[in-house]
């Protein structure tokens, strides 16, 4: 595990480029880059772009110099790659396409919604989180936003952390949010109700045997538990990041609580189809993520 930097090869602005990267965690990535200067505004993602003046220093400081098809394998096999589908440019203009299927004539609520979904403080609850729920429930539901009959189930993914502020109000909120704006939007009062029901439900995650739409939420919402080994130490960095302020060891006993309240509690998806998909994987990630937990208390 280390600090990566590739041969300045990349033409921009006049000169050469490099990439610093790390392969263990963005929080190391973003330590060194602090230590040594690196203004933020170099950080793009998964990587920090860095002139060919600067090449020496960074490998003096300890970055290790390595091919960039070398830096790009161990990047992706660390899982902190971030896929071209979740830059932001490409998400914008599917994230918008949706909307504009969901409520066309809302233009205005969905910009102010995609404004939220872009804060930057956001690394995790942000617009991949979003685009990732959405195409969850295309996939447990077998249909889209197009379907009405599923339109209120879309509308609460989209509002579900349109406020995020790492609070405990902030699902509370967002359900606010959603009452107001879609009353205001004209959507009628028992459907917007039924908006509000679904994303105060993913306070808990516990939806009703019955409530087929509060579980298509909920299994939608937990979709990353289940993804692959380097997906999901993705997405386990950067809720990292979103607690940066937090200490190491604070942080590690908080989670872990959190990781062991999950597996202890049953099943962690509530509808069939999500346990046949991701309940085995989610768990082998979990456990996987506490090991790392335990490592980072004893740091």
């Amino acid at each position: 595990m280390a600090i990566l930097i590739d041969p300045p090869l990349w033409p921009a602005h006049g000169t050469l480029f490099s990439h610093l990267v790390s392969d263990a965690s963005i929080s190391e990535l973003h330590a060194f880059a602090l230590a040594q200067g690196l203004p933020e505004r170099a950080f793009d993602r998964d990587h920090y772009d860095v002139p060919q003046k600067r090449y020496e220093t960074l490998v003096a400081a300890g970055a290790q110099p390595v091919a960039a098809t070398e830096l790009v394998r161990r990047l992706v096999r660390s899982g902190l790659r971030v896929p071209a589908r979740e830059r932001p440019e490409r998400l914008d203009a599917v994230l918008r396409a949706r909307w504009d299927e969901l409520m066309p004539q809302a233009g205005r609520l969905g910009r102010e919604l995609l404004a939220r979904w872009s804060e930057p403080h956001r690394r995790y609850h942000d617009r991949a989180h979003l685009l990732a729920m959405l195409r969850a429930l295309d996939l447990l539901t077998g249909a889209t936003e197009r379907d009405t009959i599923q339109r209120p189930v879309y509308l609460a993914a989209w509002f579900h952390d349109a406020i995020y502020n790492g609070t405990d109000s902030d699902e509370k909120d967002s359900a606010a949010l959603a009452e107001s704006a879609l009353r205001a939007a004209g959507m009628d009062p028992a459907e917007v109700n039924e908006v509000v029901r679904l994303i105060e439900l993913t306070i808990e995650h516990q939806p009703d045997s019955g409530d087929i739409a509060g579980q298509l939420l909920c299994d939608a919402d937990l979709e990353v538990l289940g993804r692959s080994t380097g997906a999901y130490r993705r997405y386990a960095a950067a809720v990292r990041e979103e607690y940066s302020h937090v200490p190491d060891a604070a942080f590690a006993h908080g989670r872990s609580v959190i990781l062991r309240a999950l597996l202890d509690a049953g099943f962690l998806y509530s509808g069939e189809q999500a346990r046949v998909l991701w309940e085995a994987k989610a768990r082998e990630n979990l456990k996987a993520e506490l090991h790392d937990l335990e490592v980072l208390a004893g740091s």
